[in-house]
């Protein structure tokens, strides 16, 4: 990360330092004057400056009331994002409508179903990572924190058969995991046509999945989604619904394998899974940084005077190691001291609605990766790992481990 010469600091996608960025952040204020992929914004440092944002009246996440959104450049993250369709910018009733018929897909009692089919794709993996040649590093990114959350959000949205490999091959590269492809604007164009095609599909061979059921409610409740809608909604759910688990579920097990002392915590039963999930939410957040909210009038937060147009971006891993928020130790992973709570997951009323789900898949992941292999060890040392080259995720490109022999 570097500062011009007007003392804006600028973000780089590709830093080796993402928590030593944040923490220079955190120094310099609240709200700190930095550039993200060409675009003038605001940060949200602090948790809870962070906080203030996520639930400010008078900041919202609708596009128009960015006064610099002409000038964006293309094809940017940030550009994907704040120019999405679907209930992500979307806010008050328009917010509600889009929300409302993907609530029932998210329910305690739906998920509890789902569970049987998360332990059962997670015991495939395991008995595919089993039989890989011995004394050979694993990349648990690609061949293990990947696949189960693209599996089961590929389950409920209703993927057919015919159109998985194509689509793995473009969601690898979204997922950076490897492969041939990259993520770019084009691969990106691709991935929405085939989204397209499989609701097209869906339309003429209706299933029980998530697909069917928005179509359904668009075509009996009068137009409640239209059709742009409709597939912004689709395409929200199956990106969003895996890629940043992958980011989670690669950046615990990194955490576990690293930190001294944490895995024998799990394995004699003092502590659950559940805290080696949460903890790492705060203390590694999948997402680094997430735009944006817009000032829609002259707004003053934390002594900082945001002007009426002007957009703020979300630093949830900063937000996570907040010593203000979370005591000296705030750098410090440590299963004893789970987060009493933790803004990973957003707040307020874009609380992310799959984040019961990816806890689930998280817990399940992790509890049997490390019961399946008890000599289960970091392939490379921590501070080799290649980070994402993206400002959205927060995670490393790959996590190679030893696994060890199969427990009996």
């Amino acid at each position: 990360m570097t500062m011009t010469d007007d003392h804006r600091f600028i973000l780089d996608p590709a830093t080796p330092d993402l928590h030593g960025d944040d923490d220079r952040l955190r120094a310099a204020g609240p709200l700190v004057p930095v550039t993200a992929e060409g675009v003038h914004t605001w940060a949200a440092t602090r948790y809870s400056t962070l906080l203030a944002v996520l639930t400010h009246p008078d900041l919202s996440r609708e596009l128009r009331y960015w006064k610099d959104r002409d000038s964006a450049p293309p094809g940017t993250a940030i550009t994907r994002i704040v120019t999405d369709t679907s209930m992500l910018n979307a806010e008050g009733d328009e917010h509600r409508r889009l929300r409302a018929p993907l609530t029932a897909a998210f329910t305690p009692r739906r998920l509890k179903g789902l569970r049987p089919r998360i332990e059962e794709l997670t015991a495939a993996l395991i008995d595919r990572l089993a039989a890989m040649p011995p004394g050979r590093p694993v990349d648990m990114r690609k061949e293990f924190a990947y696949p189960l959350p693209r599996d089961v959000i590929s389950d409920m949205i209703g993927i057919p058969a015919g159109h998985q490999e194509r689509l793995h091959e473009l969601t690898d590269a979204v997922a950076q995991v490897g492969g041939s492809l990259d993520d770019t604007p084009d691969l990106r164009q691709a991935l929405h046509v085939l989204l397209g095609q499989i609701i097209d599909e869906r339309r003429d061979s209706p299933g029980e999945d998530l697909i069917t059921d928005l179509i359904t409610l668009r075509e009996q409740d009068g137009g409640r989604l239209s059709n742009e809608e409709l597939f912004a909604t689709i395409e929200l759910l199956f990106i969003a619904g895996h890629v940043t688990t992958v980011n989670l579920i690669t950046n615990a097990i990194g955490a576990l394998l690293h930190v001294p002392d944490q895995v024998e915590l799990l394995r004699a039963g003092k502590c659950p899974y559940s805290a080696a999930v949460e903890e790492t939410l705060r203390w590694d957040s999948p997402i680094a940084y997430f735009p944006m909210r817009y000032a829609r009038r002259d707004v003053e937060i934390d002594g900082v005077r945001v002007r009426a147009g002007e957009p703020v971006l979300a630093c949830f891993a900063s937000a996570g190691r907040d010593p203000d928020q979370y005591g000296e130790d705030a750098h410090l992973f440590d299963l004893t001291d789970p987060p009493a709570t933790h803004l990973s997951f957003g707040h307020g009323p874009h609380f992310c609605l799959g984040a019961p789900l990816a806890r689930l898949e998280a817990e399940v992941a992790l509890s049997a990766l490390f019961d399946a292999f008890p000599e289960i060890a970091p392939a490379v040392p921590a501070e080799e790992l290649r980070p994402l080259d993206t400002l959205l995720g927060n995670s490393t490109r790959t996590m190679p481990v030893l696994l060890g022999p199969r427990a009996q």
